[in-house]
């Protein structure tokens, strides 16, 4: 194919993932869902398990494989910026006078989940390899099966809150606190679930360990600073500023790839470390255009993503694990969320929806099991039923939330966490966290 064929093939496919997802994310709103559930369900649609089996001849005019790899370049360039965003807004000052229980939240939603689906992966190894697994579980497999049921996605949850009138509520600050200190657990242990994995790379995992460690010394005692200095002193225009700061996030990404980690723990570091405002508020000159950015980018993560799954090799297996894997991932976080939050001293009522909020993976799922299908700790089938499992896990948890309203309705006036107790949270205090990055995942 000539170059300027590959780039008119490349623009029709961009324009159609373009209007496809967003056009379906906007579908899933008006239905009361995620906008993510929407661009989801267009990715799958548009891969070749719908599109190239319908239409074999239209799905490879517009996606020939000349032009994957300037798509999976393009969701991987969304994947840093949406990542460098949710870096730099992650504050745990959120935990508040909830810490405590926000904490107990947060470890019994990773704990409980981890111990499960790493149980179910040893005791059921011989189903997976059924499905495309290795004969034997590494350790690091074993480690992903857990996170894979662990992940609660920080941004669809604080959209759902938000949605829901949640956000002043005890239910509501105590889901967000302990979803955002699960976010650095969850991702603090898939880097080392990585790192064990080793992949093509000629370093032994211990030196890539001590290169990460000394890398994230670097960037926590060196490049904040820096960063303090040059953003607070120069005072430079927005523009000149977020090109800086993308860069830098770029930079990061390729480091930790190259040490065998995703490019998505770079994004996150470097967001952590970049520095806020004087007065400890966000940056709206640069977070705005982030999440414009992000949100228009992000639609081709879903249709890569899409791309993967199989749908015509699932069987009747493949669509009964989905239905048990799906069914674990929902009782394991409602189930350890609530009890944790009832043991917290929240109302039975208040506990159920802590528990439900928990629940819902979204992007940050996917971001997950994509580094795990390119790690080599996920066979396509597996990571195609994880794929259900993340969009049916996130479909569900708004009814399931309308349920538990209707039944908190019934119960007599008592203690329900009355939103006049609280203080607004930092997210309605800081008029910087706007809802587009929200709405993705």
């Amino acid at each position: 194919m000539s170059p300027d064929a590959l780039i008119a093939h490349f623009v029709g496919a961009s324009a159609l993932i373009l209007v496809a997802a967003h056009a379906a994310g906007w579908a899933a709103r008006k239905l009361g869902q995620p906008y993510i559930v929407g661009q989801l369900t267009a990715g799958i649609a548009l891969g070749p398990s719908l599109l190239g089996s319908a239409v074999p001849g239209a799905y490879k005019t517009l996606f020939p494989e000349e032009i994957d790899t300037a798509l999976t370049g393009f969701a991987q360039f969304a994947l840093v910026v949406f990542l460098f965003a949710v870096g730099y807004e992650l504050d745990l000052k959120l935990l508040g006078d909830r810490a405590r229980t926000a904490v107990t939240v947060a470890l019994a939603s990773f704990l409980v989940p981890m111990l499960v689906g790493g149980g179910c992966a040893l005791l059921f190894w011989d189903r997976l390899r059924a499905l495309g697994m290795p004969r034997d579980p590494s350790p690091s497999t074993v480690v992903f099966a857990g996170i894979a049921l662990s992940v609660t996605a920080v941004p669809v949850l604080t959209a759902i809150v938000r949605e829901n009138g949640l956000a002043r509520t005890v239910p509501g600050v105590v889901a967000v606190s302990a979803a955002g200190l699960l976010d650095v657990v969850c991702w603090t242990v898939l880097a080392g679930a990585l790192l064990e994995n080793g992949g093509d790379h000629t370093l032994g995992w211990p030196w890539r360990v001590a290169i990460a460690a000394g890398f994230l010394a670097g960037m926590l005692l060196a490049a904040r600073p820096v960063l303090r200095r040059l953003l607070w002193r120069t005072r430079m225009e927005p523009s000149l500023r977020m090109a800086l700061l993308i860069g830098f996030a770029l930079g990061s990404a390729w480091v930790t790839h190259s040490l065998g980690l995703h490019v998505i723990f770079g994004a996150l570091l470097a967001g952590v470390v970049t520095p806020r405002e004087p007065d400890d508020r966000l940056d709206p000159d640069l977070l705005r255009p982030l999440h414009d950015v992000s949100s228009l980018l992000l639609p081709f993560f879903f249709v890569v993503s899409g791309q993967a799954v199989v749908l015509n090799g699932m069987g009747a297996t493949g669509w009964v694990a989905v239905l048990v894997v799906t069914a674990l991932a929902a009782v394991t976080k409602i189930g350890s969320g609530a009890a944790a939050a009832r043991l917290g001293g929240l109302d039975r009522h208040d506990a159920y929806t802590v528990g439900i909020l928990m629940s819902a993976r979204g992007l940050t799922e996917l971001i997950a099991l994509d580094a795990g299908l390119h790690a080599g700790l996920l066979s396509d089938r597996l990571y195609s039923i994880l794929v259900f499992m993340a969009l049916a896990t996130t479909l569900f948890t708004q009814p399931l939330l309308h349920l538990a309203r209707r039944l908190a309705e019934r119960r007599p006036r008592g203690r329900t966490g009355d939103p006049a107790d609280l203080p607004p949270p930092p997210s309605e205090r800081d008029d910087t966290r706007t809802a587009p990055a929200a709405d993705l995942g």
